[in-house]
C-alpha cells in the first residue's frame, strides 16, 4: 500500500524489506532459525525437524519478565496462548523475526499493534477447534443446571452415607423440554461458528429457541439465520438477534463465545446479571476478561442465577483456592480445556506448524490473522 504521494507506507516499507531479507537468505541456503515454545509430540514435530530448510530451537514457556529463552536472530516463533507477545518479546527475537504462529483461536495475548507496526505475519488456528469447544459448552450448560460441582462434593468428600435423600433434594432445572416446559431458550453473546455448533447440539437436547447478541458493527445475517432455521426445522421455532437486555431477560442458558479484548471487557457485568432468570446459568467458553468474576460470585452467592459453567476465567491460571468463585458449590470451573481433545489438539499443532513454515519461507499461510487490520 503507497500513500498519497506514491510513496511506500512504513507498514509497506518494512514488509518489502523483510520479504527481501527472506529472499537473501534462502538464496545462501542457510536453514532458517525457528523456535518453537512446546513439544508438538512425535506426530507434529517431523513437520518442522524433518526439513533441511529450517532449523528448530526449543524454548521452555516464556513471558515478558524473562526473555532469555527468546534465540536472538529467530526467524519465526510458535507459541501458545500462555505466552504473551509484545514488544519487549519482539526486540528481544530481533529484526530477523518474520512471523508468529500461535497455536490457538484467539490472539488477545498478541499486540496486534506491534505485529502490524513491525511488518510481522501473524498465524492462527481458527476452526479446527469449533466442535471441541461446542462439545464443552454443552457439558458446562448440563453441569451448570444439574449442580455437578455441588453434587459430586458429597461423593468426593465422603459425604453421601450421611445425605438424607428428598424429592427435591440437588435438583437443578432441566436443559430439555417437557410438558409442563415446553420451550427452552438458548441465548448467545457472540454468534459466529462456534456459537452456531454449539447451537445444533443444544436443539438436540430440546433447546427450541435462540436468541443472540452480535457486534453491533457488523452487518445482519438475515440470510445466514434463515439457513440455519430451515435446517433445524421443525424443532428449531425461533432465531433472531437481540440487544443484551433481551438476551438477559429471556435466555434459558446463555453461552459466551466471543473473542476477548477490551471492546469485550466485562461484557457480562452485574448490570447483565441481574436481569438473568433465577434458574437461568450462565456459560463462558470464550475468554475470562468477558465476565466479571466479582459480578458472577456476586450472582450465585445471592441467587440472582442458578448456576454457571466456566472454562475460562479472568486472570487465569493464577486462581487461588480463595478465589471467590472457586467458593460458589454452583460455579463448575475447569482449567481452559476448551480443544482438550487429542483430534483437536492435534489438528491445531499441525496448522500452527505449517502457518510457521509458511511464514518463515515467504509462502501462503494456511490460516493467517492481517493483523494490521484489526
Amino acid at each position: 500500500m503507497s500513500n498519497n504521494d506514491g510513496s511506500m507506507s512504513p507498514h509497506h516499507r518494512t514488509a518489502q524489506a523483510r520479504l527481501t531479507t527472506i529472499s537473501s537468505h534462502i538464496s545462501t541456503g542457510k536453514p532458517a532459525k525457528v523456535v518453537v515454545c512446546r513439544d508438538l509430540g512425535p506426530d507434529v514435530m517431523p513437520i518442522l525437524t524433518e526439513r533441511k530448510d529450517i532449523e528448530v530451537l526449543f524454548s521452555q514457556p516464556f513471558v515478558t519478565s524473562s526473555l532469555l529463552n527468546i534465540h536472538h536472530g529467530a526467524t519465526g516463533v510458535l507459541v501458545m496462548v500462555t505466552d504473551i507477545v509484545n514488544e519487549e518479546l519482539l526486540e528481544a527475537a530481533g529484526p530477523s523475526l518474520r512471523v508468529v504462529s500461535t497455536m490457538s483461536v484467539g490472539y488477545d495475548h498478541v499486540d496486534l499493534k506491534v505485529i502490524g507496526k513491525r511488518g510481522l505475519r501473524l498465524g492462527y488456528t481458527p476452526e479446527v477447534l469449533t466442535d471441541a469447544v461446542a462439545d464443552i459448552s454443552i457439558m458446562l450448560a448440563l453441569m451448570a443446571g444439574r449442580n455437578v460441582n455441588e453434587t459430586m462434593a458429597i461423593t468426593r468428600e465422603g459425604r453421601w452415607p450421611q445425605f438424607t435423600w428428598s424429592p427435591f433434594a440437588l435438583c437443578g432445572p432441566q436443559f430439555s423440554t417437557t410438558p409442563q416446559f415446553p420451550t427452552r431458550t438458548i441465548g448467545f453473546f457472540g454468534f459466529g461458528r462456534i456459537s452456531q455448533a454449539t447451537l445444533s447440539r443444544a436443539i438436540a437436547f430440546g433447546v427450541t429457541d435462540c436468541i443472540y447478541y452480535a457486534n453491533p458493527d457488523s452487518a445482519p445475517k438475515h440470510e445466514r439465520d434463515q439457513e440455519i432455521l430451515k435446517e433445524h426445522h421443525p424443532k428449531l421455532k425461533s432465531l433472531r438477534p437481540v440487544d443484551l437486555d433481551t438476551l438477559a431477560k429471556e435466555s434459558d442458558v446463555v453461552i459466551v463465545l466471543a473473542p476477548g479484548g477490551e471492546k469485550t471487557r466485562h461484557a457480562i457485568n452485574e448490570g447483565f446479571l441481574r436481569k438473568m432468570k433465577k434458574h437461568a446459568v450462565l456459560v463462558n467458553s470464550a475468554r475470562g476478561t468477558l465476565v466479571d468474576s466479582n459480578a458472577l460470585a456476586k450472582a450465585l452467592r445471592e441467587e440472582w442465577i442458578w448456576g454457571a459453567g466456566l472454562d475460562v476465567v479472568e486472570g487465569e491460571p493464577n486462581l487461588q483456592a480463595d478465589h471467590p468463585l472457586l467458593k460458589e458449590p454452583r460455579c463448575n470451573v475447569l482449567p481452559h480445556i476448551g480443544s482438550a481433545t487429542l483430534e483437536t489438539r492435534l489438528g491445531m499443532a499441525t496448522l500452527a506448524a505449517n502457518n510457521l513454515i509458511g511464514g518463515v519461507l515467504g509462502d501462503k499461510m494456511p490460516a493467517e490473522l492481517d493483523a494490521a487490520s484489526q
